[in-house]
């Protein structure tokens, strides 16, 4: 089995660009300063909005309200409980020997064609991060809640539905966005076509569903059935746009969750049901895999505009080209608020791409964006670190650093 191998620094991966006051925000040549008190309330203000996600999404907020100068400074790893550091992906990876063949298995297909194309993605090349989270929660409710150091079938089983889900989301998404490349490879819609592919990844979500069945709890099941709801709900977000600025960020936030946070919100609270019968332990468990989910995505929307297409296996500047407006693009419009008939026309003009690129990068969206994923990082610690200290709940700590300093 191929290892897992995710390449990261102890630095953030992007590099501020250089400043230039622009017709929207003039003097602010130079780096940015350390937040005012009123800048950290308001923050704090906004971040406890947004925590609320999974609620109603007010619509009287305005980003500019919450707009802040700070650089983003990255955590550094500590282990919390005295135990002896474990590398979290070896830790994880422990209980996830033959993922990706008991994935193969799961899937049970005689046609060869249409084998090949569920198998495609399931190379043993992706970084796993889902199936990883999974397990290492699994085990550190285990130990909170009876001090059992051991993984339950039926946990390590949510680990791969996990990753059959997010691969069916990806081979669904990679349609929709008519993408070419996915991990440096082709996609599965660019070799054997749209149709098929659709036929693929729906094939992938009923075998989940199916593996989801045979745990037999009907609590579990209604936690991971919310997931497949939310990722279509997500989409019709993600087609969709406010004409309010007001609006706009509440709208992406919404999206992100329910795209990329909520499988790995309910993955965490559904092995936390199996191994503890404590409500306060899945909620836990449900915010820790919310706030890192975020995270995750938030960074990720940065990397589109601070890496290369050959560390991103994707082209960049791929969100802008689909007409999407990120969290850099949102912060940068309140610097070049020209940009607000760019977002509003999807970037669908000769140049639109281009300018709205420029505009980030000389703008602080992607200190602002990485700032964001910090504070939610910092939210997921916090929330783990309620239970018992053991080299898991060390390990979940470490994760949600190296979410921010992922550079792929």
């Amino acid at each position: 089995m191929a290892s897992c191998r995710w390449p990261w620094r102890r630095c953030c991966s992007w590099r501020p660009a250089a400043r230039s006051p622009g017709p929207a925000s003039p003097g602010r040549a130079g780096p940015p300063g350390p937040p005012s008190a009123a800048d950290a309330g308001a923050q704090m203000s906004y971040f406890n909005l947004v925590k609320s996600l999974t609620s109603a999404f007010p619509n009287r907020y305005s980003m500019s309200r919450f707009h802040h100068t700070t650089s983003a400074v990255c955590c550094c790893s500590k282990t919390q409980s005295g135990e002896k550091y474990t590398d979290p992906f070896k830790l994880g990876w422990r209980d996830l020997n033959g993922l990706y063949e008991d994935i193969r298995k799961e899937l049970l297909i005689s046609t060869t064609e249409l084998k090949e194309m569920s198998e495609y993605y399931f190379d043993g090349k992706g970084k796993a991060f889902r199936p990883i989270i999974v397990v290492l929660m699994a085990r550190a409710c285990n130990i909170h809640h009876s001090n059992s150091r051991d993984v339950q079938a039926s946990q390590r089983s949510i680990a791969l539905i996990a990753e059959m889900i997010h691969t069916a989301s990806l081979v669904h998404d990679d349609v929709i966005d008519d993408a070419s490349s996915r991990r440096g490879k082709h996609t599965v819609n660019k070799i054997w076509g749209e149709k098929k592919a659709v036929l693929a990844g729906d094939l992938i979500l009923s075998a989940a569903s199916m593996a989801l069945a045979r745990i037999g709890n009907t609590t579990v099941i209604s936690i991971l059935t919310q997931v497949i709801e939310d990722l279509v709900r997500g989409e019709f977000l993600q087609l969709g746009s406010k004409e309010n600025e007001n609006e706009r960020f509440a709208h992406y936030l919404e999206k992100t969750f329910k795209k990329t946070a909520s499988l790995i919100a309910n993955s965490c609270k559904a092995v936390s049901v199996l191994g503890c019968p404590d409500p306060v332990v899945h909620e836990i468990a449900y915010q820790y895999g919310k706030n890192v989910g975020i995270a995750f995505q938030l960074i990720d929307d940065v990397l589109d505009f601070t890496s290369c297409s050959d560390q991103m296996g994707k082209p960049t500047s791929a969100d802008l080209k689909l007409g999407l407006a990120t969290g850099p693009v949102l912060f940068a419009c309140q610097q070049f608020p020209e940009m607000n008939a760019m977002i509003m026309r999807r970037f669908s003009l000769p140049g639109d791409v281009d300018r709205a690129r420029q505009y980030v990068l000389q703008s602080d969206g992607v200190q602002q964006t990485t700032y964001l994923a910090q504070r939610y990082c910092h939210e997921a610690i916090r929330e783990i670190s309620k239970l018992r200290p053991s080299a898991e709940r060390d390990a979940l700590i470490q994760l949600s650093e190296i979410v921010l300093t992922r550079d792929k």
